[in-house]
């Protein structure tokens, strides 16, 4: 591809911060500028060249951008942002409320169909990767069940529900895996798994003052929806603890189909992350899509797709007779 694909970013938090960090990886794309709510003055970039706007002008660069990358989250920023930018540029977005991504597309198709743009939805890991791999395991192993693992990782929804909670000053909570459940899965025998029985989780506090922390521990593990249905660890630490030790935001996991082909021979199919950096992979794969949103839409492929949609050699900014020759 000789012209350079211009890229816009929407929103700049951890996930802007690391799309901007991914398309400098990147010589086929190049950065035009990133949009944000907040005065662009205050908004500091990596790569200081980069400019920064406000969101509110954003119609006015419709011909300087070629797909913008929308980092926004999914609970209140991506529902009203999708529909509205897919009517202006080709988008890709990692909008993951599960339960919600029917909806949210059809709002989206409406917008980018009568647009002519492209807008690929649910881009990430988990949907995205890891949903394609679901799609694998059910298509090639009909007979069978599929397992998702989360972890180990930093939950940001849980982290926040601890930190809201009276007498916590600060806190994390880490998903992870039972590594009993897993192996069960992996024997083939696809066995029946309850919520506890699949993952538990580790929180690491921090009290404020006066607390008391055996109320707070209570409050924790009994906690509705987030907490009471799994075994939950409270460990108390300092401040400087939870800088030192937990300011990474890590996360992972595992997509695992256990089947049966023929008169009963196991296989199991298994994909995994282990991620250091879980806005930074998810930028990294929001980027790669990007790329193939370009092109769909240069194929004239308008509306909203999923991960579901795309076909894997668009997203490599390599030639097709150079990937059959070199990745075949």
């Amino acid at each position: 591809m000789s012209q350079k694909i211009r890229v816009g970013i929407a929103g700049y938090g951890n996930l802007g911060r690391g799309t901007e960090l991914a398309i400098a990886k990147t010589p086929d794309m190049e950065l035009v500028g990133v949009f944000t709510r907040r005065d662009p003055a205050g908004v500091s970039l990596v790569n200081k060249n980069v400019p920064v706007y406000k969101l509110d002008d954003i119609a006015q660069f419709q011909d300087k951008i070629d797909v913008l990358v929308l980092c926004g989250g999914s609970k209140s920023d991506l529902p009203e942002q999708g529909p509205a930018l897919s009517a202006l540029f080709n988008t890709v977005d990692s909008f993951d409320t599960h339960a919600k991504i029917p909806e949210y597309f059809e709002a989206v198709n409406n917008s980018a169909e009568l647009a002519g743009k492209t807008s690929l939805i649910a881009i990430g890991w988990d949907p995205g990767l890891f949903s394609i791999n679901r799609l694998l395991g059910e298509a090639i192993l009909p007979e069978g069940a599929t397992y998702t693992f989360w972890g180990k990782g930093l939950s940001q929804g849980h982290s926040d529900a601890i930190r809201r909670l009276p007498g916590v000053k600060a806190g994390v909570q880490y998903t992870i895996p039972v590594d009993e459940a897993m192996e069960k899965v992996r024997s083939g025998t696809m066995p029946v798994l309850s919520t506890r029985e699949k993952h538990k989780r580790d929180c690491y506090v921090v009290l404020a003052e006066g607390a008391s922390a055996s109320e707070v521990e209570q409050s924790i593990v009994t906690m509705p929806d987030y907490f009471a249905d799994y075994d939950t660890t409270v460990t108390f630490i300092t401040e400087e603890e939870l800088k030192r030790d937990h300011a990474a935001m890590p996360h992972g996991g595992f997509v695992i189909r256990s089947g049966k082909t023929g008169t009963g021979t196991n296989q199991v199919m298994e994909y995994s992350l282990a991620l250091d950096s879980n806005p930074e992979f998810t930028s990294s794969v929001l980027v790669a899509y990007a790329r193939a949103a370009y092109k769909l839409n240069q194929m004239g492929q308008t509306g909203a797709k999923t991960a579901f949609d795309v076909p894997p050699g668009l997203l490599s900014p390599k030639s097709a007779a150079d990937l059959r020759k070199e990745l075949l």
